[in-house]
């Protein structure tokens, strides 16, 4: 599975915009303009795609697509 690719589709969906504006070094707070509510419905969405849990401490931490992606994998692997 292409996380990244998965993620971004998300983001896109999510915070309504388009998908060619997103790379890995996008990162989601600046250059999205995402406040906390947000990130909070984000984390959600990712959550119910993956059927994963998030962790609130670490959500805040996770700047870039990357490292949004990264930790979706790390928790669905650890699974």
């Amino acid at each position: 599975m292409d996380y990244i690719e998965r993620v971004m589709e998300l983001i896109a969906e999510n915070l309504d915009v388009p998908v060619e504006d997103l790379s890995e070094d996008t990162d989601i707070a600046n250059d999205l303009d995402v406040d906390s509510l947000d990130l909070v419905e984000l984390a959600m969405a990712i959550e119910d795609e993956f059927e994963i849990e998030l962790d609130d401490d670490v959500v805040p931490t996770l700047r870039t697509v990357q490292d949004l992606a990264e930790e979706v994998k790390r928790l669905v692997e650890a699974k």
